[in-house]
């Protein structure tokens, strides 16, 4: 079998087998060592060998296997009785049928609830749902989140060692605690798709193997809970804004703004897609934030071009949303759709209480905007100045060179 394939077949199997070691043996973090090495031994020997005719219970096999080594080297060590490090697993839990459990959706459900515990700090969230559920290692993480290797292993290593300290049971949250698990569940994908697609450091605009990653996961949830429309609408709003990715950066990797793509490169497929999970959801009562960011980023798409964008509509959608969940990022946007639909100056004049907003203190975002503001209110030394601002505070280098562009285009005057 080739690499790649096998890679990817690892990957999607990765929290099926977690979740059925850890709901079988316990000891989270112990069983996700356990589960690694057993990908490892995988990825070196099913290349050459051939897949196992059933793969998932292969993993499992050799996992609890590994498992009950690391246990009974811990048992060793601390001098202290452990009986389920005493015993061999059970045959029936090996059998392939057993990989076929009704209960491996539930488990990777319940593995994903477990990485968002509350108990977790959001960046704690991310890294472990990554690593468990996502199946990335731990150098692929911290690559993707542009940290040193040894920062995300001790950002793994403590939120592993919180979830053992807590007691955490393996099982469904009750139904008090579920919506506001499911709530971070949701967040976490949510920022880990918003990293991929606008990477707020380094040398590159967008990771997109992190946003294919924050999607396909959002994928399995949506499958395991079809009738959540705020799921849905997580799901819907990726593939939406996903669509424009192939636009969104020239030949050389410079950005690409959305008024100046070729929306011919834009996937269509996406966004067929992300509208049929927004009509089959919209309708079933009152929209969520993720729905509402979603049907935002339906008008965009929907639009053959920029001056045929809906932004009243699209005003009036982040309205809504201000109402519900309001924040200076929708603040910021919704400034922007009032600008787009009533004229700079009514844009401006939002944007001040935006800018005095402690939340986004050393943010480049509203220096950039205020910039394209006034820009098209025809003040363009002030215009340039903002941008020069808004070049100064990022940490981007795709968007620095952009804003840097701008400024530069309006010193020398119109061509």
């Amino acid at each position: 079998m080739r690499q790649a394939g096998t890679e990817d077949l690892l990957r999607e199997l990765a929290p099926r087998v977690l979740g059925a070691v850890v709901r079988r043996y316990g000891h989270f973090d112990t069983a996700e060592d356990a589960v690694q090495e057993a990908l490892l031994a995988a990825a070196r020997s099913w290349p050459d060998g051939g897949w196992p005719d059933d793969p998932a219970a292969w993993l499992i096999t050799v996992a609890s296997r590994r498992l009950t080594d690391l246990l009974r080297a811990e048992q060793s060590r601390r001098r202290r009785e452990d009986a389920a490090a005493r015993r061999e697993p059970p045959a029936h839990s090996l059998a392939p049928d057993s990989a076929r459990s009704p209960a491996d959706s539930d488990d990777t459900l319940i593995l994903l609830f477990m990485c968002c515990h509350p108990a977790l700090t959001p960046a704690s969230q991310i890294a472990l749902t990554l690593r468990a559920v996502g199946g990335l290692s731990t150098p692929e993480i911290a690559r993707a989140f542009l940290v040193p290797e040894q920062t995300m292993t001790r950002r793994i290593t403590r939120a592993k060692q919180r979830i053992k300290a807590s007691g955490i049971p393996f099982a469904a949250p009750p139904p008090a605690e579920r919506a506001e698990r499911l709530g971070a569940v949701l967040h976490a994908l949510y920022l880990i798709f918003n990293e991929g697609y606008a990477t707020t450091s380094g040398p590159v605009l967008q990771r997109a193997e992190l946003s294919a990653e924050a999607i396909r996961l959002t994928r399995i949830v949506h499958r395991l809970l079809p009738g959540d429309g705020e799921v849905a609408g997580l799901l819907a709003l990726m593939l939406l804004t996903d669509a424009r990715r192939p636009a969104r950066t020239g030949p050389d990797g410079a950005l690409v703004p959305m008024a100046e793509q070729d929306r011919t490169l834009w996937d269509a497929g996406h966004i067929a897609e992300g509208l049929a999970l927004l009509s089959r959801t919209l309708p079933r009562g009152a929209p969520g934030p993720y729905q509402l960011q979603a049907a935002i980023a339906a008008v965009h798409d929907e639009a053959p071009d920029a001056a045929s964008t809906d932004w009243p509509q699209i005003t009036a959608l982040y309205e809504v949303l201000l109402r519900i969940a309001g924040n200076p990022v929708v603040a910021l946007n919704h400034a922007v759709a009032v600008a787009m639909s009533r004229g700079p100056r009514a844009g401006l004049e939002l944007l001040a209480a935006i800018e005095s907003d402690g939340r986004m203190a050393g943010d480049h975002r509203p220096h950039a905007v205020r910039a394209h503001l006034l820009e098209m209110a025809g003040d363009h030394a002030a215009a340039r100045a903002a941008y020069l601002t808004a070049a100064e505070r990022t940490t981007s280098l795709p968007q620095q060179r952009y804003l840097h562009a701008r400024a530069a285009r309006l010193l020398a005057g119109p061509s």
